[in-house]
């Protein structure tokens, strides 16, 4: 299946919205194929105002966010991948989502070598693995 985020980004973001308030994003810079100004960059992350009054072309896409920002008086292409975005929330109370990483965003770390290390099912398939539980958090 195709990742829900985009999906709950663009929810969050209407839900933020529709209520008058500001939504701000947190990006993870690091993340390939991010393309912000270096200056706005701290401690890897950024924090972008995704409001329409301080954005233009915004586009809040499967793949990515993209828009036009102004930086310095300078007119710039923002490109944000889903799997950069850690949050989105709204700037005048904090309310909104955190998002987890995804299977494909980071690789889980190998189990230790051992008779603890769980192996394959009765079928040979690993299907018996226990799965992981979601990691949602609300952010206040």
């Amino acid at each position: 299946m195709s990742s829900n985020r985009p999906y709950l980004l663009r929810a969050i973001y209407d839900w933020i919205t529709d209520n008058q308030l500001t939504p701000y994003v947190l990006v993870d810079a690091a993340v390939e194929g991010v393309r912000v100004p270096p200056q706005v960059i701290k401690n890897g992350q950024v924090v972008l105002n995704l409001a329409m009054r301080a954005v233009a072309n915004l586009d809040l896409g499967n793949d990515a966010i993209n828009f036009q920002a102004r930086f310095s008086g300078v007119s710039q292409a923002i490109r944000i991948p889903m799997q950069a975005v850690l949050a989105l929330y709204a700037q005048e109370n904090g309310q909104g989502m955190m998002f987890p990483a995804e299977d494909g965003d980071t690789p889980p770390p190998a189990p230790a070598p051992g008779p603890e290390a769980p192996g394959p099912g009765p079928s040979g398939d690993g299907a018996d693995k226990p799965r992981r539980s979601p990691h949602l958090r609300v952010v206040k």
